[in-house]
């Protein structure tokens, strides 16, 4: 089960076709999917998350937190739509693409996929491609 949350003004259009999509990725990477959480919120809300749990006190897009266990997939992702829309800005595309862009990120995150190494930072960005793909 996908579900979606909103801790600021912000909220999808199209929530089941997003759902689906989701669901699809993570069969299509061999995982089960069992529910994940996405909640959108503000800068404000994220820092605060930031702080209390990761000890970092800067603004991010995405905090993950992971309750996997083995090939099932579940898990809650916090996303700020103000950081999204400024980093969709700095990268020249729409806030819709870089919001899915972000999804998937952490989906693919709960599917095994690093970004700490160049290499796998390459090989992330190349699996968020593909699956963007399949949104479109």
């Amino acid at each position: 089960m996908i579900n979606f949350n909103y801790e600021t003004a912000f909220s999808l259009a199209n929530e089941e076709q997003l759902a689906n999509w989701i669901a699809n990725v993570i069969s299509s990477e061999g995982y089960k999917l069992e529910e994940v959480n996405f909640i959108f919120c503000d800068d404000e809300y994220l820092l605060k998350l930031n702080v209390e749990f990761l000890n970092h006190d800067t603004l991010t897009d995405i905090i993950s937190f992971d309750y996997s266990v083995g090939k099932l997939i579940q898990g809650d992702i916090f996303i700020s739509v103000e950081r999204v829309a400024d980093n969709a800005n700095d990268f020249n595309v729409s806030m819709l693409e870089e919001l899915h862009r972000v999804m998937v990120h952490g989906i693919l995150h709960y599917c095994g996929y690093k970004d700490k190494s160049e290499a796998d930072e390459k090989m992330m960005r190349q699996k968020e491609d593909h699956h963007l793909k399949q949104l479109a």
